[in-house]
């Protein structure tokens, strides 16, 4: 926050924190009794600002600002946050904190409210320049302080709100595997050749034959079983296409409590199936279980794309169908831009990697883009760092989500740096984003050159491919 003012005054009409309701400003009367609480303490009291504190970030109809109320209504702080960039691409600030002369606990307070905010909204980076005497409280709320900063003439630091969306997501969904898929290996030619370990496919020894195998989950299949078999089918194409590989055919295993959803699952599949051409060669049916649903791929191809076949310096390029929209009741989880396509354009999408021919490749998965480059980088013995206004997404989508989400068909890829931009279907962008690094993790470069780690280590344990 640019200025934090926690003004002293008699103590005793003293408001407790506990008895503060923290809420969005929504009308004039609330926001001009915010800017009178601004103007008494940066303009008046503090002299900041010559005539008024107002700036830019009020007149941007994106800013939220928060304000502490008492029980008879009374106005007793407030602060605003907005984006720092147009468009919004993740980073936001808090400013213009303030707290009036007769309460007492509200500033933290306050401070909470605005780091719960950003969270719920998304949000990647939270920073905030704080007058330095109040550093410590920030610090003590878990705010990193990054430095000195000078604003208004005043010395303040520069803090930062710690998220961990991406890194939780990837511990969610991957940290666990090396450990558990570790007795797999004591088996010669476990968990793949050398090269391919922990790849989205695998080729079969002695063969151009590539397999993959996803399992969808549960909850899933019982909500929206027709949707859980389309991308049944949608996951393995994908993960076929990221090695290079054609479709040539796919196996299921499904079970159902009863009949009538084994149905609805099948349909599904079916659909899936006849949309990119590939049929189901056989599989496993049951009816009267738990709903389960799990489909392998074959596909062909004599020059398999490792996922870590790339090495430091690599250029990493996204490309990704930003057609479509959010599926209905998963909004901010799954992007949904391969119902709407013909089966000519999926078709030519699956072809699309093995066209572009980089040194390595991956589909983005239940990781995200952030989990997902981290793997590509874990395969490879290397570390990625992306730089987040470059990489591509739909406009109906925060950037928060889309790095966090599935995203229907979206491959990362690693390649020189002087390789070529491909040619892609419309409503599919491809741009260069990041590169491979010595240093191991994932990190988000900001266009501040600002660097913020998303994830800080190996995202599988799996290792070197």
């Amino acid at each position: 926050m640019e200025t934090l003012s926690i003004l002293a005054g008699t103590r005793a009409h003293v408001v407790p924190a506990s008895g503060v309701l923290i809420r969005r400003a929504e009308s004039a009367t609330d926001f001009a009794a915010y800017r009178r609480l601004r103007h008494d303490a940066f303009v008046v009291d503090q002299h900041l600002f010559a005539n008024s504190d107002a700036d830019d970030v009020d007149d941007d109809s994106r800013t939220v600002v928060l304000l502490a109320t008492a029980t008879d209504g009374a106005v007793l702080g407030g602060v605003r946050l907005a984006p720092r960039c147009d468009p919004d691409i993740g980073w936001w600030a808090g400013s213009r904190l303030v707290v009036g002369r007769r309460s007492s606990g509200v500033g933290p307070a306050l401070v909470r409210a605005a780091c719960a905010h950003a969270e719920g909204a998304g949000v990647l980076r939270f920073d905030a320049a704080v007058q330095r005497r109040y550093a410590p409280m920030f610090d003590s709320l878990g705010w990193e302080d990054h430095g000195d900063v000078l604003l208004a003439g005043q010395p303040h630091a520069a803090m930062r709100w710690p998220l961990h969306r991406m890194q939780r997501l990837a511990d969610s969904t991957k940290s666990f595997l090396g450990d558990v898929l570790a007795p797999l290996r004591a088996q010669p030619g476990g968990l793949g050749p050398a090269g391919f370990v922990g790849d989205d496919g695998v080729p079969l020894p002695d063969s151009d034959v590539v397999a993959a195998c996803d399992a969808i989950i549960p909850s899933m299949v019982e909500r929206d079983p027709e949707w859980a078999g389309w991308c049944s089918v949608l996951v393995n194409v994908n993960d076929l296409t990221a090695m290079g590989a054609t479709p040539t055919g796919l196996l299921d295993a499904v079970g159902a409590p009863t009949r009538s959803l084994l149905t609805r699952i099948v349909r599904g599949i079916a659909k899936g199936s006849q949309a990119w051409r590939v049929p189901v060669l056989g599989g496993h049916t049951q009816v009267g279980v738990p709903a389960s649903l799990a489909v392998t791929a074959f596909g062909r191809t004599s020059a398999p794309i490792r996922a870590g076949g790339g090495s430091v310096g690599d250029q990493v390029r996204l490309t990704a169908d930003v057609t479509g929209t959010w599926r209905t009741g998963q909004h901010g989880r799954q992007w949904d831009s391969s119902s709407g396509r013909s089966s000519a354009d999926l078709a030519e999408l699956s072809t699309l990697v093995a066209r572009m021919g980089p040194l390595a490749a991956k589909d983005v998965s239940m990781a995200g883009v952030v989990g997902t480059v981290g793997m590509l980088a874990e395969a490879g013995g290397t570390g990625a760092e992306l730089e987040v206004a470059r990489i591509p997404r739909p406009v109906k989508a925060d950037m928060g989500d889309w790095l966090t989400c599935f995203p229907g068909y979206a491959m990362l890829t690693a390649d020189r740096p002087d390789a070529a931009t491909p040619l892609t279907p419309d409503g599919v962008v491809s741009d260069v984003c990041g590169r491979l690094t010595a240093e191991r993790g994932v990190r988000l470069r900001w266009p501040d050159g600002v660097t913020t780690t998303a994830v800080a280590e190996q995202v599988t344990g799996l290792g070197r491919a």
